[in-house]
């Protein structure tokens, strides 16, 4: 830690916040979780490589075209040239000369997925999807006797690449904070374990910028405190955290500690998914604001039909020059169902909004109010907790 040698504790002495309740500790007497985080790898793209031989070993873009939209998601070999899912086309065909674009098919995302989930549920009814592609397993009462929640999540990348041709890679670990961040450790096709004994020295080694909800500005205020890893922010109190990031504070500081008690819900909902852009340049021209929306919807139908959600709520927000923000929403008796549906009533929304007097330097889409997809729920019935097995049950 920078600071002139006195890091953001040494420098903040105060009893933490009276108003901020302290995360409860584990019970010493219980065994720790065994949480799985399984996320398939370049899902989009490798489904398409998997059904079209002559994609294989190129760089591929799902989504967009080399003329206009965004980029869904990009295949291992496009990440390579710094292409990445949410990126305007143009540029990614920039980065990237020999990419190729190939038009989404979320229905069969979703069939796969299906695949997928099933395959889950052999191991445990615990399963809270966070997408199409990715799920946390709480797989502590070991159902099938495995011995080992290693092994488990190396049977179910197994089984995916027999069963669907794809690769998935798996965090291993005892709460889903780490569990999380661990399947990103050997991706692709890789996995990695961080069992209690190890947690806190494997979140201490992190960047800041590993953590949750540490966005490029966060990252950048951290690092003005001098904090850069999760050693860094381990060392401040929990007064100096809130001071600086509200209230993200609490979930910062526990998380610096290797601690997340939240469970696996296989009941979780998602209230509202969105997408926005601040551009560098302020927009003023109508054609110049419709053109940046109609990339706003390409991103945010992705990441719709990525939760497998619906939602009967659209929302646009303008970020004025001037930083006066404003949002205008529109309800519907039902879901949106296309992309081209979102997309008319955003430009509807911003219509209403046109001419605009000063330049646009955010703008933005939300759908919310939504309906969770049968393709990733687990069934009712299989959402009660199972008895935990008798004997010894390893990481």
């Amino acid at each position: 830690m920078s600071n002139g040698g006195a890091g953001p504790s040494r420098l903040y002495r105060l009893r933490a916040l009276p108003t901020i309740g302290a995360m409860p500790e584990p019970d010493s007497h219980s065994a720790p979780r065994k949480i799985i985080h399984i996320d398939m790898d370049a899902f989009f793209a490798s489904v398409e490589q998997r059904d079209n031989p002559e994609l294989r070993g190129r760089p591929v873009a799902v989504g967009g075209s080399a003329a206009r939209g965004v980029v869904a998601a990009a295949s291992y070999e496009a990440r390579a040239f710094g292409v990445r899912s949410a990126m305007p086309s143009v540029t990614a065909k920039r980065r990237c000369p020999e990419l190729l674009f190939v038009k989404p098919r979320f229905e069969v995302y979703r069939a796969v997925s299906q695949q997928i989930h099933a395959i889950f549920a052999r191991y445990t009814p615990l399963i809270e999807p966070l997408s199409l592609d990715e799920a946390y397993l709480d797989v502590s009462a070991d159902l099938r006797g495995v011995g080992s929640a290693t092994r488990i999540a190396q049977l179910i990348r197994a089984q995916i690449r027999e069963e669907t041709g794809l690769t998935a890679s798996a965090g291993v670990s005892y709460n889903k904070f780490i569990a999380k961040i661990a399947s990103d450790q050997n991706k692709p096709d890789g996995i990695c374990v961080v069992r209690p004994e190890q947690g806190a020295a494997f979140v201490a080694g992190l960047p800041a910028r590993r953590f949750y909800g540490v966005g490029p500005k966060t990252a950048e205020k951290m690092a003005g405190l001098g904090i850069h890893t999760g050693a860094d922010l381990r060392e401040c109190e929990l007064a100096f955290l809130v001071e600086h990031f509200g209230k993200s504070a609490q979930y910062l500081y526990h998380a610096s500690r290797g601690v997340d008690h939240r469970a696996v819900k296989p009941d979780r909902t998602r209230k509202s998914i969105g997408a926005e852009r601040t551009y560098g340049e302020d927009l003023q021209a109508e054609d110049a604001l419709r053109a940046a929306l109609d990339g706003i919807v390409d991103i945010l139908w992705a990441r719709v039909e990525k939760q497998a959600s619906r939602g009967r709520t659209v929302t646009l927000k303008l970020k004025y020059n001037d930083f006066r923000q404003i949002t205008r929403a529109r309800s519907l008796d039902a879901p949106v169902t296309s992309r081209e549906q979102l997309a008319a009533i955003g430009q509807q929304l911003l219509g209403d909004q046109l001419p605009v007097e000063r330049g646009v330097r955010l703008l933005g889409l939300a759908v919310s109010s939504l309906d969770s997809g049968d393709e990733v729920a687990t069934p009712a019935a299989a959402i009660a907790e199972p008895a935990p097995r008798q004997g010894r049950f390893e990481f």
